[in-house]
């Protein structure tokens, strides 16, 4: 089935995946809850498409990205790689999603490419969404990004404001809000963020049981470092970069 694909990277990737599995499960009994409520979302920003086919042949099939042009390709080549390596299998479906910041004037084009956007932090953004989505005839899910720690160079709407946002997006016919998205302080300990996690829980909990925020259940939260500490306080997707593909060569290496 995955002739052509390095067998000691696949084997690699294999072992990253299932080893996170475990982890989630772990992290989820802790909290009793079921691990099959966790979504593994793999970071995939610059990984070599042989590395990303390998992690959708071990099963996961959720993809993020942070940019929409170098996604495009992606998806494209990815694609074609998949149809190689399984011949006359069929490819698995794979759902791209959106999880970096998204400037408004590449709006469109990440309708085009992907099947979610998870970062929205503005109703300015949201409407540009929602006139691409009706364009092209469906409704976007959309998850809505809270920067909690109040950190200036982070992106995410502030949590006093967030109902607005909420209630702003529920007014247009072509984006539904799914998802509350953020990310911790940097910090050694994955237990800081714990606080960070539990937080945008509470507004998940506060905000779902409002009109506006009917369709809302995903938490978007955790990484590399963190995502078991997420799982225990509630993650529906954890998104995971350099544990489950390895470090970025170059400047990039850091990113989760």
């Amino acid at each position: 089935m995955s002739a052509g694909l390095d067998p000691e990277l696949q084997a690699d990737v294999q072992a990253r995946v299932a080893g996170l599995r475990a982890r989630i499960a772990a992290a989820a009994a802790r909290a009793r809850r079921d691990p099959g409520d966790v979504v593994l979302v793999g970071a995939a920003k610059r990984q070599p498409i042989d590395r990303v086919a390998a992690a959708v042949l071990a099963g996961v099939h959720d993809l993020g990205h942070n940019y929409v042009q170098e996604a495009a390709s992606m998806r494209e080549s990815l694609h074609e790689r998949l149809r190689e390596l399984l011949e006359t299998e069929p490819v698995p479906d794979v759902r791209w999603r959106m999880i970096g910041h998204l400037q408004r004037n590449k709006a469109a084009a990440a309708v085009r490419v992907f099947d979610l956007v998870d970062a929205v932090d503005s109703v300015k953004l949201a409407r540009a969404l929602d006139r691409q989505a009706e364009t092209e005839g469906r409704v976007l899910d959309i998850g809505l990004q809270v920067n909690l720690t109040g950190e200036p160079q982070k992106s995410g709407v502030a949590e006093a404001d967030l109902p607005a946002l909420l209630e702003a997006c529920d007014a247009l016919d072509h984006v539904r809000v799914v998802s509350l998205m953020t990310m911790p302080r940097a910090s050694d300990d994955p237990e800081d963020a714990r606080s960070v996690f539990a937080g945008l829980r509470a507004c998940r909990d506060r905000l779902g049981a409002t009109p506006a925020g009917r369709h809302l259940e995903g938490l978007s939260m955790g990484m590399s470092d963190d995502f078991e500490i997420a799982v225990e306080e509630g993650a529906t997707l954890v998104r995971i970069g350099t544990a489950l593909f390895g470090e970025r060569a170059g400047a990039d290496a850091a990113v989760p």
